[in-house]
């Protein structure tokens, strides 16, 4: 057999010569990210022009420069830079030196988590971790892994909501429904789908939307007791409720939903989603813990510290009241899937909490993040985005021509032009325009119903500096001038 041709595999030396390199050109990105403009002007299809039409038919392992250059002159002005310091739309999607060292140890190991059997290591780390990162947050005991709870590193929020949401789905009679914000992320109208329980986002039947408080965007309770009390509707499977809606901020109130959910008098209770994806990560500082009152009723609660607490994507905190009711919904398990450690019931099979059989060693990143910044480190990244938001947001309401368009939330500023949306549009083009600057829009009902358009700035990228909050305000200042003058 020795006479078969052999793949080109690389050997460790080139691979540490290359690899040096590579880090190299990581750095050498993270040192001048800030260099360029933070989006791209390529038109749709300007990068697979770039690419040839067919596939190698032979491989090159001598075209290794090609591929940096590639990487310099297609990849690079091809892509919205999301670790840029200017950029300011959506929630920030956070890297950090150690997070990306784990990534590549992770890689390298290239482990299979799904049991603990198949990397023990792997399992136990990831349930230490998280155990750890429940006591930053100060959760409550029984999401511990020494209660009847426990966490796990889900991919995404939109993950974690899915999950729980299948785990929900047990307790009730089919068909059952879904109540959630009308500012909650779509992300619960996708798990309703995906579940069975909607046909699509605007099944009504299967997806319930409370309308929002138009002050503070946070669900309005009279409208959660109305429609959990009604008597003609499905069994309620899960509420969700929102700890930081994408639009504005917004926070429900954890407390008075699991108020409203226990006096309804339901025969059985729904389960209690928390979704704090991007707002969470503020709990490691204990001025901000107030954040997650009302966690102590939820059956489960998600956070994602790829959004705001430098581990880089993808990486979702999700953690669960009862691990039972999540692996009951999830397990799965044929003969070979079978070993002595499982079958003694002492340890976790992460495959359990999750929809795939395969599972990454996502926690590396976060452990590498945890030990290198400390939760004082974490703090201090936390608290520099949310004082230079203090900052942005006087100059706001100092402003004649700009106006909140929301209550700051924690490092997010909402603002509008007081001319309307037409002319907020054009103050936001205008920033956008810059290419040196990216902020992105949202919309919100007022008090009479119509829809208000507005401008959002989200502080959180790693790289980002106060001087780059004052270059952002310089540039609305003279946009909302025009618009003004």
């Amino acid at each position: 057999m020795d006479d078969l041709d052999r793949p080109p595999h690389m050997t460790p030396d080139q691979f540490r010569e290359l690899g040096h390199r590579m880090v190299d050109w990581v750095a050498s990105y993270m040192e001048r990210v800030g260099d360029g403009p933070v989006t791209s002007d390529a038109a749709p299809g300007a990068t697979m022009e770039r690419l040839p039409a067919r596939p190698p038919e032979r491989g090159d392992p001598e075209a290794w420069d090609d591929v940096f250059r590639d990487l310099d002159d297609i990849v690079l002005p091809n892509l919205t830079h999301w670790q840029h310091p200017g950029f300011f739309a959506y929630f920030p999607c956070s890297a950090s030196g150690p997070a990306i060292l784990g990534e590549i140890a992770s890689a390298g190991l290239n482990v299979n988590g799904m049991l603990w059997a198949t990397s023990p290591a792997a399992t136990e780390i990831e349930t230490r971790v998280v155990d750890w990162c429940a006591e930053l947050f100060g959760l409550p005991e029984k999401f511990r892994s020494t209660g009847p709870g426990g966490g796990v590193i889900q991919g995404t929020a939109s993950e974690a909501t899915l999950l729980a949401l299948i785990a929900a789905r047990g307790r009730v009679a089919a068909p059952a429904r879904v109540i959630t914000s009308a500012q909650a992320h779509s992300s619960v109208a996708k798990a309703a789908m995906v579940a069975g329980l909607a046909s699509g986002p605007d099944d009504g039947a299967g997806i319930t939307l409370i309308p929002t408080d138009p002050a503070t965007g946070a669900m309005r309770l009279d409208f959660l007791e109305r429609t959990l009390k009604d008597a003609n509707a499905r069994p309620v499977a899960m509420v969700a409720a929102t700890v930081g809606t994408t639009a504005t901020g917004a926070i429900d109130d954890v407390p008075g939903v699991a108020s409203v959910i226990g006096g309804a008098g339901l025969t059985q209770r729904p389960w209690l989603h928390i979704d704090a994806a991007w707002a969470g990560p503020a709990a490691v500082c204990p001025e901000h813990r107030s954040i997650l009152s009302g966690v102590e009723h939820a059956d489960s609660v998600c956070l994602n510290p790829h959004k705001w607490m430098l581990t880089n994507f993808d990486c979702d905190l999700m953690w669960v009241a009862d691990r039972s009711a999540l692996t009951r919904a999830l397990s799965v398990t044929p003969e070979y899937l079978r070993n002595a450690a499982t079958d003694a019931g002492g340890v976790i099979d992460y495959r359990d909490w999750q929809i795939p059989l395969g599972r990454r060693f996502r926690a590396l990143k976060l452990w590498f993040v945890l030990r290198h910044y400390g939760a004082d480190g974490l703090r201090a990244h936390i608290r520099r985005h949310v004082a230079w938001a203090e900052w942005l947001e006087q100059r706001v309401v100092g402003h004649p021509e700009l106006e909140l368009a929301a209550a700051r939330s924690l490092s997010l500023v909402c603002f509008r032009h007081r001319s309307g949306n037409e002319a907020t549009r054009r103050v936001i083009d205008r920033v956008n325009a810059t290419r040196r600057l990216f902020i992105s829009h949202a919309t919100a009902p007022n008090e009479t119903g119509a829809s208000v358009l507005f401008g959002r700035v989200a502080i959180g990228a790693t790289s980002c500096e106060f001087s780059h909050v004052e270059e952002l305000w310089g540039v609305l200042e003279q946009a909302a001038a025009v618009e003004g003058g």
